[in-house]
């Protein structure tokens, strides 16, 4: 029983795995999208995988597509193989699993929306298949003529006619008319006409199975569905004699099925063939079917006379009825071979060609199918309404150039300029001596002119149609950007035509140069795409956002990225003017991130290399994409597209999307004659490697000269990308290496390759100042072995009847596969839509500058090292807090050290065994931070891997680190330890001069008790008073030397100058330290006239002078206050205190060299200074003498004695008394003490919660931002000139303020007391354990317990136990409860000192301890003196997020007297020179000044707006400026004066890289 075509259509897509498609059409984002199945090289396992391997290989343009068959049917040969068995070799074989190949193309058309038949008839004519004309009819539906599908085919051919000329025909498919030729079968036919059709199309040499026959591979399974189907085909003459069988073009239609059975494609086919050929052996049946057609077509008969329905009878009756000649009747006789018979063929069809003039264009068919009543795949409404927008939008342009200028105005010219512009903005090559700031301004106004020339045009109605058909529903949108593409590629294709013959006669006619040139112009702009109606339409968005129109505007960027999301190419860097416009680009790309999920990643490949050398051809053969190839337009600029990441391999490969990119050819020759084309490449190279995960360096192996080049610009982009963080990987692809053996063979050449990559990254880094790098593998992952492939031509024989080589096919699809699989191992996370957005955006901005590698700067960059200088800045934090704990219970036993205990013998081995201990501790600690940074950067996250060049920085900062703390640690013990040895020896005179007065009271105790009458305490006073005068008397007390301060403090300075040579201290003995410091300190005018001639330039007499005062200012005042917190501090003098002074000295002075000071300046300074702190130190070490004086110490203890004396007599309970003694005169202070030494780290714990305190780049933000918003000169100017004295004062003021809001201080001295407390209770309970039954053992029991907790003066142990008679455990019991008390009274004294003086106390210092983390390394800008904000102690790079202009700083012209607008930014990018102490007063090029200051890297404004907050600053104060400095105020430039308070705000974001909704807390209040 025979099914109806309707029901064998279903049962083949149930077969095929289809059903589901036949009404939820295949859509070609579905095609293209990277899955298993296409990435993979498996073969079909069934039959349900078949028009998916089919539809890999079709895409991928492989030329056995339609050899598809399941893996199983390749061994059908079944269990007999080893035995005979006739009937199993005679046994038709089982064809189910073995479709026809035409029935899988055919039920695939049914399945397919219009753009993918559309990709399919398209990739299969490239294949030279013949492609579906006329589809059949199902369930009684008329058949399909293939418009549409046909309509991309693009035929180029040389007919004989132009063979001499060797001119070329290109013209659209669907509008050649070309003679038809139609061979239709009738009835069964012993000649297989399809196979016969193959031979006459091709040459022997270059056979290719155009049409599917029987012969074939499954060509012989039955047909389900796709009989009835009318195939396509054409021949297209190369020009060659020898090798073309016809001099024209001409179509080819095939019938499948018999005339017999589809007799409205068999009319169909009458109606617009030049000629019919009928095949057929039954003659009776041709007679009586031929005869009922009217004919418009010439008819052919083709039948082989030796088949055995065939008679000459039969031949005779249908010639006469269809009035055939011989010429109309082809027989193949026993007389002719195969060759014959196929030549005979060709024969008669160039006489058919030759003879008629009947021509048609497919298009033309649709008409005849119409009247046939056919249905046309064009017919569809979206597709007309489609059509007639782009008609009414292409029916206006006569001229492409014309056109451009009159309805597409905002792009040419304009934007040329406006680039141009752009980038001078930049680079400042044309600024000549010319003030940099007053240049730019001009710029900034001449950008502002042409954006508002652009704003000036109205929207042309061309654009707004365009604007109005992108707005359309999905497949409207899409219908119309093709036809848009259609038609413009066809005017395109008519212009450039036109042009190339009036070059070819101009050049051939004519020496006049400028004509050709002129005409050469007119070919390199007349072309017009889709791409300059978006780009206009980027220039209309990015014109209108400071204009009224913008809201009505904002709609655009998501029509883009709406197309990108559809799979339509994106300009992103326009080739005409070598620029992209990144306000549009970043709107699109915003907006792309809007429609798709947020956590959509995507990952980027691109290809790079020489023109014309099949890059978009190898992307296109990869991912089955279109990028432009065809119509005589190359690719110019960079295009990106976007293809979807199948379900079953996101996981795999991390991301949603893979988007390509396709570059213009570098090394072109239009470029190549003009100035910017080597930058050009570069900029381009640049831009897209950065942007890429993988990139494909395309090699043509006949351009290996411009490839050397290309190599030079590819090495410098991976270097580039390498220092700035990203590591792309990198394929290099050979085309046109058609040997098997090539891999092997090209050895030696991947080994030269590799030398000359090798050479090429040592001259590359050489110009990007990197010469670290040595080799290409330095740069980038690169394994010659694995990262080299080889691709054959692309062609198989000779266009254009050459199909796409097969080889060529496989070696792209293993090139595909292994991209991917090189996509799937880069480890980057964090790459989503923004984060591309943001590359694009940052390197799109450093490539405009001649030194990108200096001049880059990337948010995401930027966030990355922020994020690791805060974890860093925590790591240290815990380190030093660590050892701050340690130092400080180091102290604690170093002041409790008794000698001679068993465990160390003296105070020296102590102090050798905690300097052991603290380098086994500081090394653990380095230890832990190294790790902690290496478990950072191998972490999955991304971020870490754009900062990999600042690792080694932080490693040496960690080392760094633990050598200073060391250092400082063994300072503070050998400090203790001296500080120890003095209080020994005192405390050894008082226990003396104590013991002996014990001793006289005790023997006075006796007397009064031997006496018979009771004394009363008047008299025991008496007695007491007349032993204790007789007593004093009577003892030696040794008066206490005090040290000459100011002969150490001498002799240290001296040291300290002794390497300044002779003259250094010749200067020092002029004058005596006493007689230093007494009067304020003046700098000497007279040093003015020292000067070099760059400072005299800059900065003026007044203003130099004023400049070195206020760095000696800040410096004495730095001194003084370290002097101070000592001397607060009540201890004794030490030698370190000078040396630290000193040491703080020489670091200001270095950092501020730039001042040229000499060195009389530096002693004076010294002199001075060390004169005020020699009178401090020196009074602080008489008043710790005087403390200590042990008749003083003996006589305030007087009155204890007294006490003691009296209860002992009376035998009073001593318990109570004593215990409350004990506490408050042992324990409350060494409670106290512990408090200070601890509070300290607890507040810096607590500040370094806020943001600001985070990061230097944080703090800076914070404290500009905090200038800003109070708006006050006075403010300003403080910043500026006393820098650290004003951050000093405002991390002081931002401690008062956090701790005045809250109880945070209370709660910390609360929970040190508790501590303390806590640990006395647990001394006093271990103590009572062991039931000594004597009070003095069992408080050296409690000191035991206490020795590294509390330092508890050992004099005050010894005043508490004289007399003491008092029980253990009363004494126990009273002390616990006298705690209480303590704790108290402890509370209520911090409590009644202000926060300030609380402060002051403290050992660590909050204030000194954060300025020191927010300072940094103390560095500042040799320009304009802007702080240093490099994360860690010992990186070996300086920089500053923003820069101010000079003229803050007191720098003004000598010549005008008016203060200097420059900016350093600005300065290092001109060609403007500098001169100073560093050049040897030698003129210096501001662009090389990285010889004169290899530590700082000064890189240009993030943006044109970010040094905004500066130029707000100078135009606001500029006058007040100039009179506090006296000199004439700055000329500002014009671009200036329009500036905002809230613009400046903005501008400081920028530079410190803060969004918009992202919390940043300020400093707010502080003192003032």
């Amino acid at each position: 029983m025979h099914l109806s075509l309707g029901a064998q259509l279903r049962s083949c897509l149930a077969d095929l795995g289809l059903t589901h498609l036949h009404k939820d059409k295949l859509s070609l984002k579905t095609v293209l999208q990277i899955d298993k199945r296409n990435v993979s090289k498996e073969h079909p396992k069934c039959i349900t995988d078949l028009p998916w391997y089919f539809l890999k290989k079709l895409m991928s343009v492989n030329v056995t597509a339609r050899n598809a068959k399941c893996e199983g049917s390749r061994h059908e040969a079944g269990p007999g193989l080893t035995e005979l068995d006739v009937s199993h070799l005679l046994a038709d074989l089982n064809s189910d699993n073995k479709p026809n190949p035409l029935d899988i193309v055919t039920a695939l058309f049914f399945c397919s929306d219009n753009f993918v038949q559309q990709e399919m008839v398209l990739k299969m004519s490239m294949c030279q298949f013949a492609v579906p004309l006329l589809l059949p009819s199902v369930d009684s539906r008329q058949c399909t003529l293939l418009l549409w599908a046909m309509r991309d085919i693009v035929i180029k051919y040389r007919p004989q006619s132009l063979s001499d000329s060797k001119g070329f025909i290109e013209e659209r498919t669907v509008l050649s008319q070309l003679p038809v030729l139609s061979f239709v079968r009738l009835g069964d036919c012993s000649i297989s006409k399809s196979e016969v059709l193959n031979k006459i199309l091709c040459n022997s040499q270059q056979y290719h199975n155009i049409f599917v026959h029987r012969n074939m591979e499954c060509g012989n399974s039955p047909r389900k569905i796709s009989s009835g189907m009318v195939e396509m085909t054409w021949y297209l003459p190369c020009g060659l004699e020898n090798m073309d069988h016809f001099k024209v073009p001409v179509s080819v239609a095939n019938l499948r099925g018999g005339v017999e059975s589809f007799d409205t494609q068999y009319s169909f086919l009458c109606q617009i063939s030049t000629a019919v050929f009928v095949f057929c052996d039954d003659l009776d049946l041709a007679c009586r079917m031929l005869t009922k057609q009217h004919h418009r077509a010439q008819i052919f008969l083709v039948s082989n006379s030796q088949s055995r329905s065939f008679s000459v009878g039969a031949l005779t009756q249908v010639a006469s009825k269809l009035e055939l000649t011989n010429n109309n009747i082809i027989l193949k006789v026993l007389q002719k071979n195969e060759a014959d018979f196929v030549k005979s063929l060709r024969d008669k069809i160039n006489d058919v060609v030759d003879g008629s003039n009947v021509r048609m264009s497919i298009e033309g068919m649709a008409g005849v199918a119409h009247e046939m009543g056919i249905s046309v795949d064009e017919d569809l409404p979206e597709c007309q309404r489609a059509k007639r927008n782009a008609d009414a939008i292409t029916a206006e342009i006569e001229d492409p150039l014309t056109f451009k200028e009159t309805h597409l105005p905002r792009q040419g010219e304009i934007w040329k300029k406006l680039s141009d512009v752009e980038k001078e903005q930049f680079r400042l090559r044309k600024a000549g001596n010319q003030n940099i700031e007053m240049y730019k301004s001009d710029l900034e106004i001449q950008k502002k002119g042409l954006r508002r020339q652009q704003q000036s045009y109205e929207m042309s109605s061309s654009m707004a149609n365009f604007i109005h058909a992108i707005s359309t529903p999905g497949m409207e949108r899409s219908f119309f950007l093709k036809w848009m593409r259609m038609n413009l590629d066809n005017l395109s294709r008519q212009t450039l035509s036109k042009l190339r013959e009036q070059y070819k006669v101009t050049c051939d006619s004519s020496e006049d140069k400028q004509e050709i040139q002129k005409i050469d112009r007119q070919l390199s702009s007349s072309s017009l795409g889709i791409e300059h109606f978006l780009r206009e339409m980027g220039q209309i968005y990015e014109a209108s956002l400071s204009t009224e129109d913008a809201k009505l505007l904002q709609h655009l960027p998501k029509l883009c990225a709406q197309l990108l999301l559809d799979g339509f190419p994106l300009e992103l860097v326009d080739g005409d003017a070598s620029n992209t416009p990144l306000t549009w680009m970043k709107s699109v790309l915003g907006e792309l991130h809007a429609l798709v999920t947020p956590e959509v990643k995507i990952k980027v490949i691109t290809v790079l290399g020489v023109q014309s050398t099949g890059k978009s051809t190898l992307l296109n053969t990869m991912f089955g994409v279109q990028f432009a190839v065809s119509s005589g337009r190359c690719t110019r600029g960079a295009f990106m597209l976007l293809i979807k990441v199948g379900d079953d391999i996101k996981s795999v490969l991390n991301c949603d999307y893979v988007v390509i990119l396709d570059t213009e050819g570098l090394k072109s020759p239009q470029l190549a004659q003009l100035d910017y084309s080597y930058d050009h490449d570069n900029e381009l190279a640049t831009l897209v490697v950065g942007l890429s995960d993988i990139t494909i360096i395309n090699i043509a192996m006949e351009h290996m000269q411009e490839m050397e080049d290309v190599l030079q610009i590819v090495v410098h982009a991976f270097l580039r990308m390498k220092e700035v963080g990203k590591k792309p990987k990198c394929l290099f692809v050979h085309q046109n290496v058609s040997d098997v053996s090539a891999p092997e063979t090209n050895r030696r050449d991947r080994k030269v390759l590799l030398e000359k990559l090798n050479r090429m990254t040592q001259e590359a880094a050489k110009m990007e100042k990197r010469e670290e790098n040595k080799l290409f593998t330095d740069v980038m992952e690169y394994d010659p072995d694995t990262g080299n492939w080889y691709i054959p031509g692309l062609w198989n024989g000779t266009p254009p009847m050459a199909p796409v080589n097969l080889g060529y096919s496989e070696a792209v699809h293993d090139l595909k596969i292994q991209t991917i699989q090189k996509l799937r191992d880069c480890s980057s996370s964090d790459n989503n839509i923004l984060s591309f957005m943001e590359w694009l955006s940052s390197l799109w901005s450093a490539v405009k500058y001649e030194n990108f590698i200096f001049s880059f700067r990337n948010s995401l960059v930027a966030e990355a090292f922020i994020k690791l200088c805060t974890e860093f800045n925590k790591w240290e934090w815990e380190f030093k807090k660590a050892i701050y704990t340690w130092s400080s219970t180091a102290e604690t036993r170093i002041s409790n050290f008794v000698a001679g205990s068993p465990e160390i013998a003296d105070l020296a081995a102590l102090i050798n065994r905690l300097k052991m201990e603290v380098a086994q501790e500081s090394s653990r600690w380095e230890s832990k931070l190294l790790d902690n940074l290496k478990q950072y950067f191998d972490e999955a996250d991304s971020s870490a891997s754009l900062i990999e060049r600042y690792r080694e920085q932080f490693a040496n900062s960690a080392k760094s680190l633990r050598t200073e703390i060391q250092s400082s640690v063994h300072i503070q013990l050998t400090r203790a330890a001296e500080m120890k040895r003095g209080m020994t020896e005192l405390d050894r005179i008082k226990k003396k001069h104590r013991d002996e007065l014990v001793g006289r009271v005790r023997d006075l105790i006796d007397k009064c008790r031997r006496t018979k009458t009771k004394m009363t305490d008047e008299q025991l006073m008496s007695e007491f008073d007349r032993m204790w005068n007789d007593t004093v008397n009577k003892l030696s007390f040794s008066e206490q030397k005090t040290h000459d301060v100011h002969a150490s403090i001498y002799q240290h300075l001296w040291i300290n100058l002794s390497h300044k040579g002779s003259y250094a201290s010749e200067l020092l003995s002029e004058k005596s330290l006493r007689d230093c410091g007494l009067k304020t300190f003046k700098f000497n005018r007279s040093k003015w006239t020292k000067a070099t001639g760059w400072v005299k330039k800059w900065m003026g007499k007044k203003s130099y002078i004023e400049a070195v005062q206020d760095m000696a200012d800040n410096i004495i005042t730095t001194c003084t206050q370290f002097a101070q917190d000592k001397v607060d501090r009540k201890s004794n003098y030490h030698d370190t205190y000078i040396q630290e002074i000193l040491h703080e000295i020489d670091h200001q002075l270095r950092a501020n060299q730039n001042l040229e000071t000499d060195i009389k300046f530096e002693v004076s300074l010294k002199q001075h200074i060390c004169g005020v702190v020699a009178r401090k130190f020196q009074k602080m070490h008489e008043d710790f003498i005087q403390l200590n004086d042990p008749c003083r110490c003996l006589a305030k203890n007087k009155g204890k004695f007294l006490r003691d004396f009296k209860d002992v007599y009376h035998e009073r309970d001593q318990c109570q008394s004593k215990a409350d003694e004990f506490a408050h005169k042992c324990l409350k202070p060494a409670i106290q003490d512990f408090v200070t030494r601890s509070l300290g780290v607890n507040i810096v714990d607590e500040m370094l919660t806020q943001e600001q305190f985070s990061t230097r780049m944080s703090f800076q933000y914070a404290i500009l931002l905090d200038l800003l918003s109070k708006n006050d000169f006075q403010q300003y100017l403080e910043y500026i000139r006393s820098y650290e004295k004003y951050v000093k004062r405002c991390i002081l003021g931002k401690i008062v303020s956090h701790f005045s809001a809250s109880t945070a201080m209370e709660d910390f001295e609360d929970r040190l007391i508790r501590s303390s407390i806590g640990s006395i209770k647990k001394a006093i309970e271990q103590a009572k354990k062991k039931k000594r039954g004597n009070l003095k053992e069992f408080i050296e029991d409690i000191y035991e317990e206490l020795n590294d907790k509390l330092v508890i003066s050992q004099n005050a142990r010894g005043d508490f136990m004289i007399f003491n008679n008092a029980d253990e455990e009363q004494f126990a019991h009273w002390l616990t409860d006298s705690l209480e008390d303590v704790s108290k009274a402890i509370k209520e004294e911090f409590k009644s000192m202000g926060i300030e003086k609380r402060l002051r106390m403290l050992t660590v210092n909050p204030q000194n301890k954060l300025f020191t983390k927010v300072i940094g390394c103390g560095e500042q800008c040799p320009f304009c003196t802007a702080p240093c904000e490099a994360g860690g102690h010992a990186h070996n790079k300086h920089w500053a997020s923003l820069h101010r202009p000079q003229g803050l700083g007191k720098y003004s012209f000598l010549d005008s007297k008016k203060l200097s607008t420059v900016t350093c930014p600005s300065s290092v990018v001109s060609d403007g020179s500098f001169k100073c102490q560093a050049t040897n007063n030698q003129w210096h090029p501001s662009k090389r000044y990285r010889e004169i200051f290899p530590n700082w890297e000064i890189a240009p404004d993030v943006s044109l707006q970010a040094s905004d907050y500066w130029k707000y600053v100078v135009v606001k104060f500029n006058q007040t400026f100039a009179e506090l400095y006296g000199c004439k105020p700055a000329d500002i430039p014009e671009s200036w004066t329009g500036i905002t308070q809230q613009e400046a705000e903005d501008g400081l974001k920028k530079s410190f890289n803060v969004n918009e909704g992202k919390p940043h807390s300020d400093l707010t209040k502080h003192t003032q």
